[in-house]
């Protein structure tokens, strides 16, 4: 699955796409919509992004969890030198040392996650300030050049700003290159 990010000029343009796009299969769900005016966007019955798509908490999570992990083994560590429970305590509460400072990591890194901005659409924050939609097409393999066809053909005004291999991969870089002029997956 691809992520098509496209910019759009307006609201109205934005409602067609997506009414364009389902006529060629792409079911509405896998259309999301990035914008200023969320409320717009619910009055035209579009799919407006989500958390995970608009903040960093899977990212943020994931790096806070694997931080509270070598955390997790250094406490650990210091646990089994020291013995601050005494020499008879239960192997399950070293389990549970763990544990627990691992998923502290993931709780502090998500909390952080939440107060940034995702990294892949952070470059069209000025676009979307500026009033223009970002529509986040997810497309299967066997819809992308229906995808590509109906947008050249029918929305010209939208511009192909980005293409992902799949948007759900917090690590991934988003990438473009450009081919005679036109941004493409690398």
């Amino acid at each position: 699955m691809k992520c098509f990010y496209y910019l759009a000029p307006s609201l109205d343009s934005t409602h067609a796409i997506a009414d364009d796009l389902n006529s060629v299969g792409v079911v509405e769900w896998f259309i999301h919509v990035i914008a200023r005016d969320e409320a717009g966007l619910r009055r035209e019955k579009l799919h407006s992004s989500n958390y995970f798509e608009t903040t960093d908490i899977i990212r943020d999570g994931l790096i806070g969890a694997a931080l509270g992990f070598v955390g997790a083994f250094l406490a650990l560590g210091l646990v089994l030198a020291f013995k601050p429970f005494g020499p008879e305590a239960p192997t399950v509460l070293y389990g549970f040392i763990f544990v627990v400072i691992t998923l502290f990591g993931a709780w502090v890194g998500g909390l952080t996650g939440i107060d940034n901005e995702n990294r892949k659409i952070r470059r069209f924050h000025d676009n979307v300030e500026n009033g223009e939609f970002l529509l986040l097409i997810y497309a299967q393999k066997e819809q992308e050049d229906a995808v590509r066809q109906v947008m050249q053909e029918k929305h010209p005004e939208a511009r192909l700003a980005a293409v992902d291999r799949h948007f759900l991969n917090p690590f991934a870089r988003l990438r473009r290159r450009q081919v005679s002029g036109t941004p493409s997956e690398a």
